[in-house]
């Protein structure tokens, strides 16, 4: 070997039953172990990843150059320094959303008026944040590196194409897996209902007469969820009004926002929080059912546009048959200890999916007109 590890990472004899160690160098932080497996990949990783775990370190095994490498990288490392690009990020969809929003509340965007789609902004924020946190804060109890979430701004219906966070390293096993993937949609499926009830209670928002007199308008209609007509039902508010003049307050579409982005990352495939659910369930079984989810999506899109009168929602379904193709493709998370679920994880699993169906809308949104 051309060099020795630093002293707190582990020396290459320790492993060698698995990776037969030929080089170690140091690159940018890096602890790179050059050598040639003896056994498969994923027994590699098994045996290694707690020795370096231990240590203070992720580890990959990757290809450089034509190479076997075992890559280490300190647990605690990061970019260092103040989050720019996160709070950029933020700032920027808290503007498209209050830009957006304020033609929810029919006001000049231009003008101070602006301010009265704060609500629509809060709404869709808090129920996006709420459910990257949910996420974050699992991935921080479970030991897994995870960064701060990052909003994603666009100009569309509602001001944002939703938010992300990045995680790095290894999935230590499926209880860990599982706790991340479903604390997202549940903790963003609990905000979403009450942004609901908050929307539902709020007056509604007046249509000016030009707009409901406009021979020429294009009207946007929205599908309510299973879930969201339910709240409603409960507290006695409509969803809809007779007088064309009156519009549902903007905020409820928080919680339509909150609830169709829960649906669609239920979707088990991949690692989407669905594939990651459904990974942590049924094992490597997951990789069995994943193909049949974009088919169903390709024949749902087919059926709409045989229908006709909803054949303008089809784009959508294809669009999210093509996206979980290649989420498919792309393989779900493997963790280091593939232990069953324990029953209760098992339950709410499968609890977390019956409340995913709850928000699905076969044509969320239809353009007439």
């Amino acid at each position: 070997m051309s060099a020795q590890p630093p002293d707190d990472a582990p020396a290459p004899a320790s492993f060698d039953s698995v990776f037969d160690v030929y080089e170690v160098s140091q690159r940018d932080g890096r602890v790179l172990y050059f050598g040639d497996a003896t056994t498969d990949r994923q027994t590699v990783i098994r045996t290694v990843w707690p020795m370096f775990r231990e240590r203070g370190y992720e580890v990959e095994l990757a290809r450089r150059t034509g190479e076997l490498v075992l890559v280490a990288e300190p647990h605690d490392a990061d970019t260092g320094g103040f989050p720019w690009k996160n709070v950029a990020l933020f700032v920027a969809t808290v503007l498209s959303t209050l830009f957006v929003g304020a033609q929810w509340y029919y006001v000049d965007p231009f003008s101070p008026e602006i301010v009265r789609a704060l609500p629509f902004t809060l709404a869709v924020m808090g129920v996006l944040g709420t459910h990257e946190l949910g996420h974050y804060l699992l991935s921080r109890y479970h030991d897994v590196d995870a960064s701060l979430p990052y909003f994603i701004p666009f100009p569309s219906l509602f001001g944002t194409m939703g938010a992300v966070i990045r995680m790095r390293g290894q999935m230590p096993d499926r209880d860990a897996l599982f706790d991340i993937g479903a604390a997202g949609p549940l903790a963003g499926l609990v905000a979403a209902v009450v942004v609901t009830v908050v929307g539902l209670l709020l007056p509604p928002v007046h249509v000016p007469p030009e707009i409901v007199n406009s021979p020429s308008a294009v009207e946007i209609q929205f599908a309510y969820p299973p879930l969201l007509q339910a709240i409603a039902t409960v507290l006695g508010e409509p969803l809809s009004y007779s007088d064309p003049s009156r519009s549902v307050n903007p905020v409820v579409m928080g919680g339509w926002i909150g609830m169709f982005v829960t649906f669609l990352n239920l979707i088990p495939v991949g690692q989407l929080d669905g594939g990651h659910i459904l990974r942590s369930l049924v094992g490597d079984t997951a990789d069995r059912i994943a193909p049949l989810v974009p088919t169903s999506l390709f024949a749902l899109a087919g059926y709409l546009w045989l229908v006709g009168e909803a054949g303008n929602a089809a784009g959508i379904w294809v669009m999210w048959g093509f996206l979980s193709t290649l989420v498919t493709f792309m393989g779900s998370v493997d963790p280091i200890d593939d232990e069953p679920l324990d029953r209760r994880r098992a339950a709410l699993g499968v609890l977390t999916f019956v409340l995913g169906a709850l928000c699905f809308m076969p044509v969320p949104i239809q353009i007439v007109g």
